[in-house]
């Protein structure tokens, strides 16, 4: 048998505060301009869209931009998307920047999909997983 450190419970405490810390996933928090995002992933996302507004592609975005997800005209859950970006063509894009999908996000992402056109009653709206374009709304405002 062989000999194992040991190592004392103040130090154990410790190392399971560290690990605690660390994303399951292991996205690595990221701060641009003064605002956290959840992954490195998504504040480069960010930057880029400061960029297109410079380029006057984009009009302007949001972060988090948060939907009621209702079924059957009841309350069911809050989904954060990560960026609702409105273009300087007048349409809207729902952007979700994702690595690793988790049951909670695939459950929530399903619904928005069946509830989009709802939840973008009369804009111009597209949806994006990452560079890919999933769908657009049905119910455009002439």
């Amino acid at each position: 048998m062989s000999k194992q450190e040991t190592i004392s419970p103040k130090e154990y405490q410790e190392l399971m505060k560290s690990a605690s810390k660390q994303n399951k996933y292991r996205n690595k928090p990221k701060e641009y301009r003064g605002r956290k995002y959840h992954s490195t992933r998504e504040a480069n996302y960010a930057a880029e869209l400061d960029l297109k507004i410079r380029a006057n592609i984009v009009k302007s975005w949001d972060p988090q931009f948060r939907w009621d997800l209702r079924i059957k005209g009841q309350h069911w859950v809050f989904y954060a998307i990560d960026f609702r970006v409105e273009m300087t063509d007048g349409s809207i894009w729902y952007v979700e920047i994702k690595g690793t999908p988790t049951p909670d996000w695939t459950q929530k992402f399903k619904a928005t999909k069946i509830l989009f056109d709802e939840l973008t009653e009369g804009e111009h709206a597209k949806l994006y997983l990452n560079d890919e374009l999933i769908m657009e709304s049905e119910n455009i405002k002439p």
